[in-house]
């Protein structure tokens, strides 16, 4: 089953043309709690089971604002490197387009199928239940936003110090992206160990292991993420 009970993704994707129907106050409360407490967030999942009888959220307000934040935030780094407006239309369109609703999609429907095929409990007694897609990428989006935060906004703010050069530079560059992608994995493994009929979501956090060794590969070599970064969504080598 792929998302809501009502209309699926294409109701989904017009309810994001609705302003007024979003509930926006609950929206900026998941934000904040998936950063300090992401467990209470998925607290409310068997709740929304029970009343909306869908594990999916049905409000595209959490998506719609995760594309808003995005589009600012491609508008900061573009003025902060003075881009032309082709890099910049390129910049938005790889932020919004690839980094967040292609690999969002990709990503969902792996976990998805992973979930769907080799997690789920098998029930002797009751409905048997399968993972929606639609939670899949909501699962995706809770994990995107916090990430967002670190290797978006808070990187936009130290970049006078991660674009220099030395080992300190690149040791805080590439430990701000280790913590963004290891606190993916976390929020994506919660969201998975919410649901009752799945088991061993433990599974889901096993990814980030290979960005730690990518990390610490990036210190010997020391590579700037931030640099390499900065290089291929703007075309500039800062110095």
């Amino acid at each position: 089953r792929f998302g809501a009970r009502r209309g699926g993704v294409p109701d989904y994707l017009r309810r994001a043309l609705k302003y007024p129907q979003m509930d926006l106050e609950y929206t900026f409360w998941q934000m904040v709690y998936l950063c300090c407490d992401p467990k209470r967030v998925y607290k409310n999942t068997s709740y929304h089971k029970q009343t909306k009888n869908q594990w999916a959220r049905d409000d595209p307000a959490f998506t719609v604002l995760c594309v808003c934040f995005l589009f600012v935030a491609a508008v900061a780094y573009a003025v902060a490197f003075r881009v032309s407006p082709g890099m910049f239309l390129r910049a938005v369109g790889g932020a919004v387009l690839l980094d967040f609703a292609l690999t969002g999609v990709v990503v969902a429907s792996a976990t998805w199928v992973i979930a769907n095929r080799y997690l789920r409990v098998n029930s002797l007694h009751g409905v048997e239940q399968e993972v929606e897609w639609m939670y899949a990428f909501d699962i995706h989006c809770n994990s995107f936003f916090p990430l967002f935060l670190l290797i978006n906004v808070t990187q936009y703010f130290f970049l006078p110090y991660l674009l220099q050069e030395g080992f300190l530079p690149v040791f805080l560059s590439n430990t701000l992206y280790l913590s963004a992608f290891v606190y993916y994995h976390y929020i994506t493994f919660l969201g998975y160990s919410a649901l009752p009929f799945l088991r061993d979501a433990v599974y889901f956090l096993y990814p980030a292991a290979i960005f730690i060794v990518l990390y610490v590969l990036s210190l010997l070599f020391g590579v700037n993420i931030t640099i390499f970064v900065i290089n291929l969504y703007f075309g500039v080598s800062p110095s």
